[in-house]
């Protein structure tokens, strides 16, 4: 029996809102963020998923808040669905980076999870810590279909681990999810993976 898994970035932040990696930095909604969380609400309200899980972060249980009050559920908080730590670069743009050690950015895009930042958490680590929390997720709902609100870099890595993608790949695979928009996975109960849907917008014309 399978699980589907609506996967969904949280909403924006100011740092996003300046392309400034966020990581475990506990950085707060935006308005535009607050907006994106209630749009949110309203597609649960619609769809009715059967259970919400978080990311431990505020940003994202704050994403989560509207659903979880439409739904009537309390939301369950995943600590291995925490963002990557993204070492030197907390707080900072790439572009930044990049003026300072140029050498080092462009290693990084070239292949992330060979070359991460300075003091930044191995991906191949997260990526593991991710996919097990969402195997886990699944083996709890089978049959299912369960909210799951997380961040942009460490779904990325999962999504790249569970359907077999390389994981150095994952900024040109995939190159960002869209705050609250959905994304729609299929965990079966032999560990296989299906991607029904990318970056779906909760409501018409937000993206």
């Amino acid at each position: 029996m399978s699980t589907t898994l609506l996967l969904t970035r949280h909403g924006q932040t100011i740092w996003h809102a300046e392309n400034r990696y966020a990581g475990v930095s506990d950085i707060g909604l935006t308005d535009e963020g607050r907006a994106q969380a209630e749009a949110l609400g309203r597609w649960a309200a619609a769809h009715r998923p059967d259970a919400v899980w978080t990311s431990p972060l505020s940003r994202a249980i704050a994403t989560a808040d509207p659903a979880c009050r439409a739904l009537g559920v309390t939301p369950h908080r995943e600590p291995a669905l925490r963002e990557c730590d993204f070492g030197v670069l907390e707080g900072r743009t790439l572009a930044e980076f990049a003026a300072e050690v140029p050498d080092a950015a462009e290693a990084f895009r070239a292949d992330p999870v060979a070359y991460p930042f300075p003091g930044a958490e191995d991906p191949t680590a997260a990526a593991a810590r991710g996919t097990a929390a969402l195997r886990r997720i699944a083996a709890a709902h089978r049959g299912e279909r369960v909210l799951v609100v997380a961040h942009n870099t460490l779904l990325r890595l999962v999504l790249c681990a569970l359907l077999s993608i390389p994981l150095g790949e994952y900024r040109r695979v995939f190159p960002r999810l869209r705050n609250a928009a959905i994304t729609e996975l299929r965990l079966h109960q032999d560990g296989s993976a299906a991607l029904l849907s990318l970056n779906v917008p909760c409501e018409p014309g937000r993206s």
